[in-house]
This record gives structure tokens, sequence and C-alpha cells, in this order.
């Protein structure tokens, strides 16, 4: 076998990508990653509260989990109408808040439409209003969260690999896949699992090992919107385009725009946190 060619829809014993079907309503793997990813969160979480030195309880941490899966959700679906897809949702703005296409019947295939950058917004404000509803420092705060989330994005990249979505551009290495998904049937990079690899293992392990070592309030913060914004920017290059958007000139594309720019925001929280705790 030349290459390690895969489809997992046409090969025996091959894993689909909902758990079970009731007519044309599929509850898919990919809905089930987000709650994996969030209770991946919880727990490292209270690990860090048995082990470590904070000023939260287990309590706060379940309430601003339930804040940050509305925030996420919200954010990442407003993200993808605004970022990756704003004139087909102009055009169909009820499609916006609903699951599936009021075109194409009732098929719900997981939480598609999703954008990570969206995402990141909209937890980053519903932790900002967590905190000044409750008076908690937003800065430590970050700090004692910022170490278990990639670990979290792991399942989510996990969950579009088993749906066979976000797959990668058209390669040659023997290590390329056939995605049910792609109408081309080309033999295509596993982007979803380099991914996993990199923003969630590799990061987390970076971000872990220097949970403790943190040298103020902010760092980690700085240190995870650097890292995964780099990272991303790679492997977009491994990644196909979104087709409504493709490339926006050369060969940048909009996933790469949006991490330039959450480089940059990583670098102003570092210079700024830096320069204030040194001035305080």
């Amino acid at each position: 076998m030349n290459n390690l060619i895969h489809n997992w829809q046409h090969l025996p014993g091959h894993m689909k990508p909902y758990i079970f079907q009731i007519g044309d309503f599929q509850l898919r793997y990919y809905g089930l990653m987000y709650i994996v990813a969030f209770a991946t969160v919880y727990l490292l979480s209270v690990y860090r509260l048995k082990r470590e030195d904070f000023p939260y309880s287990k309590n706060d941490v379940e309430n601003y989990l339930m804040w940050a899966v509305i925030g996420l959700l919200l954010g990442a679906r407003l993200g993808y109408v605004l970022f990756y897809n704003f004139s087909y949702y102009a055009a169909y703005p009820l499609e916006i808040i609903m699951p599936f296409s009021l075109r194409g019947g009732f098929h719900i295939t997981g939480l598609a439409g999703m954008s990570y950058h969206g995402g990141l917004i909209g937890v980053v404000i519903a932790g900002a209003l967590f905190c000044r509803k409750y008076k908690i420092n937003i800065w430590q705060f970050s700090e004692f969260l910022i170490p278990s989330i990639p670990l979290g994005y792991t399942f989510g990249r996990l969950g579009n690999f088993i749906n066979g979505e976000l797959y990668g551009r058209a390669t040659t290495v023997p290590w390329g896949m056939y995605f049910p998904l792609d109408a081309a049937r080309q033999l295509r990079h596993a982007s979803q699992l380099y991914e996993a690899l990199l923003e969630g293992v590799l990061l987390f392990i970076i971000l872990w090992g220097l949970r403790r070592k943190s040298p103020f309030d902010g760092f980690l913060l700085s240190l995870y919107l650097a890292g995964y914004g780099l990272v991303r920017f790679f492997i977009e290059f491994f990644r196909e385009p979104d087709a409504q958007i493709g490339f926006l000139f050369g060969m940048v594309t909009m996933g790469q725009v949006l991490c330039l720019l959450m480089m940059l925001i990583g670098a102003a929280v570092f210079f700024v946190r830096r320069n204030k705790i040194s001035h305080s």
C-alpha cells in the first residue's frame, strides 16, 4: 500500500461521524466533543484548586464554565457569520440561529458553521463580564484558567476529524487521507489532526509546564494568544481554505489574517502587563 489512504465511511468497521441517527436527525461526535472539551478544562481546573494556591472555589469554576459555554457558542456562531460567510447569512438570516439549512431540510451535522476566533472573542467577553459581576481580578483568573484550555481544543479537532470536515489541502504525502465530504476525491492533509497535536497537545504542554513560573498576571494569556496564533498560522498552509472565501490575497487565508491579529494582541498584552507590573 503506497499511501495510508483512508475513507472510514467505506471501509468495514469504520467509525461513523454520528453516535446515533433517527430519521434525518443525527447526534454527532463533534457535539459530544464540545462536552468533553469543557469537562477536560473543568477537571484540570479543579485539580489546580486542590494542588495549588488560588482564591477560587469549585463553584466559581462551575459558574464560569456556564458563562463560557454561552460565550463560546454565541461568539463562534456570530464569528463564522461575520468573518467567513456574511453574504450568505445576510440573504438567509434565520439560519444564523438554526443548526440546519432551511433549504436542505432538518439535517443536523454537528455544530457546523463555527469560528474559533469568534468563539475566543465570545469567551473573553463572557469572562470579563463574569469577573466584573463576581469582583474577580480578570488577569489573575486568566492565569488560573489558561493552562487547561488548549487540551480541550484537542477534542474539538478530533471531532472535526471524525466529522470528516475542515480537511486539509491536496497532497501526495504518504500519510494523506481521503475525506467523504471532499467532492474532488483527492488525497489530503489530515489538518484536523495537525491542529489537535499542535494547537492542543503541544500548546497545553508548554502552558501547563509554565503555569507555576509565570512572571506576572497576564503572561500566560499573552503566551497563549501569540502561541496559538503562530501555530494556527502555520497549519493554515496545510488546511483547505473555506470554499466561499478562498484566498484573500496571494496564499493568505482569512484564518491567517485573524491569527496575525491574535499574535499582535498577545504581544500587546505581554508588553502592557509587563510594563504595568514593573512600574507598580
